[in-house]
């Protein structure tokens, strides 16, 4: 009758202390998931334009309109300078630089490309941490 008494006092302490294993590797799984969620991500970061480019303080609008409008277009006349021309001036003088909208349109796709390309990179090297 001891050993009975004595096996059952093991089983009980046995559950026991799977109970107190179980218990203690859900609270390390939980702080683990606790703190990816609590986690600074590359999404969920603000972000400040005048940290990537030169916003005069007061000027805003203009400097949006600059950087929407002028950027894209010379971004475009180099790109058909360089590539349609020839780099060529003589060349490039031939070309019917009236349609202002294609123009722009190829500088768009151009800086659009090279913006993704950056936040890419950006996103490659970031570090939560």
């Amino acid at each position: 009758m001891n050993e009975i008494d004595e096996k059952i006092v093991e089983n009980k302490n046995m559950l026991y202390y799977n109970q107190m294993i179980e218990r203690d590797r859900k609270s390390h799984h939980s702080k683990k998931n606790k703190k990816k969620s609590g986690s600074n991500s590359f999404g969920s970061q603000t972000i400040n334009l005048r940290d990537y480019i030169f916003i005069p303080q007061g000027m805003e609008f203009v400097a949006y309109i600059f950087y929407i409008v002028f950027v894209p277009y010379v971004t475009g006349a180099l790109f058909l300078f360089f590539t349609v021309a020839g780099g060529d001036f003589n060349n490039f003088t031939l070309l019917n630089m009236s349609s202002f909208l294609i123009v722009w349109a190829i500088g768009y796709e151009i800086s659009g490309t090279l913006a993704l390309l950056y936040i890419l990179s950006l996103y490659i090297r970031y570090d939560d941490e």
